[in-house]
């Protein structure tokens, strides 16, 4: 019965969301502004830009996803997106009291009343989010899944990720490809999970999964990151997908680099406190370099200096070792500066210098380059765009993501580059520092040669 009317469910809580949060806003400063609750130009322009803007947050963050995801990162998203809705909301208030109230001058009203509006919004947020996925999941029971996969392909992992979600899926099985009783267990499933299967081994297996209604997920691969990035043509009655080189227009690329610039220049303008503190902390606890260099790649394999605040103990340059967790080298400034991605922020002088753009494939070692070229000749596709400061890769993997996942994420952000897709994850790069365990997740010390990160 619910999965009838689950779309319905969730838009009511998606609309009851927004309501609150509007009324919150509009309520509070209607106390102030009797004209902000009744309809007025002044309230329906702001009703409009918050709604607009509302909108657009929770499309960039993902927004009420009740039942998609867990409740911690659905605040996180709500959070930020009503932080720059409350902004924009408040500021065209501003604006439209210019000539209202104020007789032609500009005030900024009541920014104190704002903070309080937001308080009482993220803790609205809170209660809701929590409230809403117990109420979901309290009727709606997980899927059982089974997962499919070549005989001796290490599941465990995966297994581990997607149980991380037990609410949503209850993996009954693994399944290897080869099994005679596949098809059974299929039937038997609500859902399946195709876990690193060509694209030849599974056509037959999504077929009959489509016909007799089964969720399907799938490890992406090459092919359909060039399908994802293409588009429908036809030839009379034929139909098929042109998925043509991607490139920057030059349009794009004076676009781009503009974007680079303004948002380097006013990122340096903005941090230069913590530039100042972070490298009187770093120089203060040892005495050695505030900055590191270390050659990495970017575009056409081209190869540049990268700048990073020191975050570990001064060793042979010559030595490029990747870092382990609990790695001992880390400096206590460094495991500060590391966990919110402080280190990071010297490579803002690599945009402005044209080493690297804001939104890119993550600069690699050259060590690693050679290394996960050797393995996996895919890798150097990622030289068709500019390294970046942050990405698709830097925003959903980890350091310890494996090479060929890294490089999923790369090329997805290649093949379906905008300018808006740019914006996106700008603003997704802030959820990044909102969590940042989980984007700064080392390897193993078993597993040390595996990163892409010296940490330096």
């Amino acid at each position: 019965m619910l999965k009838k009317f689950e779309s319905t469910l969730i838009f009511a809580m998606k609309l009851l969301m927004f309501l609150v949060c509007a009324a919150v806003f509009f309520l509070a400063f209607g106390e102030k502004y009797h004209f902000m609750i009744i309809p007025t130009r002044t309230s329906l322009i702001t009703f409009g830009v918050f709604a607009i803007v509302y909108m657009t947050m929770n499309i960039i963050y993902g927004g009420f996803d009740i039942g998609k995801r867990k409740s911690k990162p659905i605040i996180y998203s709500l959070i930020l997106a009503v932080f720059f809705t409350d902004i924009a909301a408040h500021f065209f208030m501003c604006v439209m009291n210019v000539t209202v109230v104020h007789n032609g001058k500009f005030v900024y009203d009541y920014p104190l009343l704002l903070l309080m509006v937001y308080v009482i919004q993220v803790f609205l947020i809170i209660v809701m989010t929590y409230g809403g996925n117990h109420l979901y999941f309290s009727v709606k029971k997980p899927e059982d899944c089974i997962v499919i996969a070549r005989r001796g392909e290490h599941t465990e992992d995966f297994v581990s990720k997607v149980g991380r979600y037990k609410k949503q899926y209850n993996i009954k099985k693994i399944v290897n490809i080869d099994d005679p009783g596949l098809f059974k267990e299929i039937d038997a499933a609500n859902s399946v999970f195709f876990y690193n299967l060509s694209v030849s081994e599974r056509n037959a297996l999504v077929e009959y999964c489509y016909h007799f209604r089964k969720n399907v997920y799938y490890s992406v691969e090459l092919s359909d990151i060039v399908a994802l990035s293409g588009s429908r043509v036809y030839f009379d009655d034929k139909s098929m997908i042109y998925a043509p080189v991607k490139g920057l227009t030059f349009e794009q690329r004076i676009i781009k680099r503009l974007m680079d610039l303004a948002i380097a220049g006013l990122g340096l303008l903005i941090s230069s406190p913590i530039f100042l503190f972070t490298a009187l902390f770093i120089k203060l606890e040892d005495g050695g370099p505030v900055f590191y260099k270390q050659e990495r790649a970017t575009y056409a394999g081209r190869v540049f200096n990268v700048i990073k605040f020191r975050s570990m103990k001064q060793e042979d340059g010559s030595i490029h070792r990747s870092v382990t967790k609990n790695d001992d080298r880390i400096t206590k400034v460094g495991k500060f500066i590391r966990k919110f991605r402080i280190d990071e922020l010297p490579q803002l002088i690599n945009v402005i210098k044209s080493d690297m753009s804001i939104v890119g494939p993550r600069p690699e070692m050259l060590e690693n380059v050679q290394k996960y070229t050797k393995e996996l000749p895919q890798f150097a596709y990622r030289e068709r765009a500019k390294a970046g400061l942050t990405g698709m890769a830097q925003i959903y993997g980890k350091y310890n993501t494996s090479p060929k996942d890294k490089l999923i994420l790369d090329l997805a952000y290649i093949n379906q580059y905008s300018v808006w897709l740019d914006v996106k994850l700008i603003f997704r790069t802030l959820l990044v520092l909102l969590t940042p365990d989980k984007s700064t997740e080392a390897f193993e010390d078993n597993d040390s040669e595996d990163n892409t990160d010296t940490g330096l």
